[in-house]
């Protein structure tokens, strides 16, 4: 078995749409990146690159390449869990923490779950994705920001 963590943390702008786990979600701003900044998407990701002992995100999709440049965070997410089964694991669960202050998640939990189930190959129940605030402190309590943590557990094939 091996475990990793991911984090990740963008900017919220005007102008851009808001992803969060492969899921659009309406709000008046987005998140400011070079790929579509899908932070839920990126932490998971960092934690299972971690876990694989495969280095992180910005290394297998640098910021600086302009192939990834408004990539699609799910299509990154496939590719990773691609790497993971080629290094001889297997994922058996994801959880996560999504801070925003603002929108209230809750309303999207279902489909973001389904659809990082759906980008990872796994059933829903072994991804956990929770919402928290942080009750207006820092970048995200003050709404500039959201950030996401991920834990993966892999296991050798």
């Amino acid at each position: 078995m091996r475990i990793g963590i991911g984090y990740d943390l963008h900017r919220l702008v005007e102008g851009r749409p808001l992803i969060l786990g492969g899921v659009s979600i309406p709000f008046s701003r987005g998140l400011l990146g070079h790929s579509d900044a899908d932070v839920l998407a990126h932490a998971v990701m960092d934690a299972l690159l971690g876990a694989a002992g495969l280095g992180n995100i910005g290394q297998t999709f640098p910021d600086n390449d302009p192939a990834f440049k408004d990539a699609d965070s799910m299509d990154l997410l496939r590719r990773t869990v691609e790497r993971i089964r080629a290094a001889g694991y297997r994922i058996v669960n994801i959880d996560s923490v999504v801070i925003a202050e603002h929108p209230r998640l809750n309303p999207h939990l279902a489909g973001i779950r389904a659809r990082l189930a759906e980008s990872l190959g796994l059933d829903p129940s072994a991804v956990s994705v929770k919402p928290k605030t942080n009750e207006g402190v820092g970048p995200e309590g003050l709404g500039e920001a959201i950030s996401a943590w991920a834990t993966a557990l892999l296991e050798t094939i």
